[in-house]
């Protein structure tokens, strides 16, 4: 029943045995499922209604062609993007993740007895993670502990590239500014000096304060990890 539930109409889903619903938002659920060809668990996640809303759609298809380019061992892994009966007529997409254990959130909240040893190990993967991004030209703007999966091996992988901008074609339009860029408490001065889009900005500057936007909620990552300060969202 919750197969049926979970997949609506789609012609794949005999592949996947869904277990169990491991998350839910806006964007719509999560669900930890077995792909029956491999006996591989799997995270597959549905994204509802993703053309009601320009911005939505948009975020979910940046996100999906930077994931099927960006591989590396400290982010997450599109394993499988799952094509809709009709591809004129169709309002949901199914991706397949590796399916990771947890977040750093609920680590750092339900952990008291982490280590430095734990601590420099997660901050090695984050700063390895996001080497790799910005060597790309790629820029996440919203680093928190809730974009970054864990498993109780300590492995973390960074994910949720929907915010994310790339600078492939060397123009400072392809990373201006959008009105949201990072979740507030993780934000860079950069950015709640309120910069807008239509104020010209050179490249230079533009990817300056995308990639210290970065860098600076690596920072207070760090800070949450050593208990410095209270975890956010």
């Amino acid at each position: 029943m919750l197969d049926k539930e979970f997949f609506t109409e789609y012609g794949e889903a005999s592949q996947y045995e869904i277990q169990e619903v491991v998350g839910k938002g806006s964007y719509g659920v999560v669900a930890a499922a077995i792909d029956t060809h491999t006996g591989e668990r799997v995270a597959i996640k549905k994204m509802n209604d993703v053309f009601e809303h320009v911005s939505d759609a948009t975020r979910i298809l940046r996100e999906i062609k930077l994931l099927r380019l960006l591989r590396h061992p400290d982010i997450v892994e599109i394993k499988h993007i799952m094509l809709p009966p009709c591809r004129r007529e169709f309002k949901d997409i199914y991706v397949v993740f590796e399916l990771m254990e947890s977040d750093l959130h609920q680590v750092i909240k339900a952990n008291d007895d982490l280590t430095p040893e734990h601590y420099q190990f997660f901050l090695y993967q984050l700063l390895r993670a996001l080497k790799y991004i910005h060597t790309a030209n790629v820029f996440h703007r919203d680093l928190k502990p809730k974009n970054i999966l864990a498993n109780a091996d300590c492995k973390l992988k960074i994910c949720d590239f929907g915010l994310a901008r790339a600078s492939f074609n060397d123009t400072p339009s392809a990373i201006f500014w959008t009105d949201y860029v990072a979740t507030r408490w993780y934000r860079a001065p950069e950015l709640c000096g309120s910069f807008s889009s239509k104020v010209s900005t050179s490249l230079v500057r533009a990817a300056y304060e995308c990639m210290s936007s970065d860098c600076l909620q690596l920072f207070i990552l760090r800070l949450l990890l050593c208990k410095i300060m209270p975890l956010v969202l």
